[in-house]
C-alpha cells in the first residue's frame, strides 16, 4: 500500500497515525532495517534506534506520555537526493501525566527507499519539554 505514495504523502500519513495514537500503524512505515536519529538528545537519552523492532520499542508508549491533538504547521522541502525530505513542523498538545501543554517545533530529515522510511533525523529539543514532561517521558526510554 504505501509503496505508491510519495515521500511526503507518506510523512503526512504517518503524521494522521501519530494523531490517531496508532503506532502499530506508523511503525509499518518503517523499514524493516531503518534507523531513527535524535542528534540533540540529552544525556540518558538514546541517540540511535537501528531497525523498525527498535522504532516500535521507543515509540510504543508514547500517547501514554504525549497526547498529540495537532501539527498546525508543516512545511516540506523537497531536496535533490532521491527520496529525501525535509520537514519543518510544529505539533502540539498536552503532556499525559502533568496535563501542562505541548508545543514542539520539528526538523525532521527523511529518506524513504521502497515506499518505506529508511532514515529519520529528529532535530527536537527535548530542554523545551517542561521537567516534569521531560523525566517522565526519559524514564521511560533509558
Amino acid at each position: 500500500m504505501t509503496t505508491s505514495l510519495t515521500p511526503t504523502d507518506l510523512y503526512h500519513r504517518g503524521l494522521r497515525l501519530l494523531l490517531d495514537k496508532d503506532i502499530a500503524a506508523w511503525v509499518t512505515l518503517w523499514d524493516d532495517d531503518g534507523v531513527l536519529e535524535f542528534p540533540f538528545a540529552p544525556e540518558g537519552w538514546p541517540k540511535r534506534l537501528e531497525g523498525k523492532a527498535a522504532v516500535l520499542d521507543y515509540m510504543r508508549d508514547y500517547p501514554e506520555h504525549i497526547d498529540l491533538h495537532d501539527f498546525p504547521d508543516v512545511t516540506v522541502h523537497q531536496t535533490d537526493a532521491p527520496g529525501k525530505i525535509v520537514v519543518e513542523m510544529r505539533g502540539v498538545g498536552r503532556l499525559v501525566k502533568s496535563g501542562e501543554p505541548f508545543d514542539m517545533t520539528y526538523i525532521a530529515v527523511v529518506t524513504v527507499a521502497d515506499g518505506r522510511i529508511r532514515h529519520y533525523r529528529d532535530y527536537w529539543n527535548p530542554l523545551a519539554l517542561p521537567q516534569d514532561g521531560a523525566a517522565d517521558f526519559a524514564g521511560r526510554v533509558r
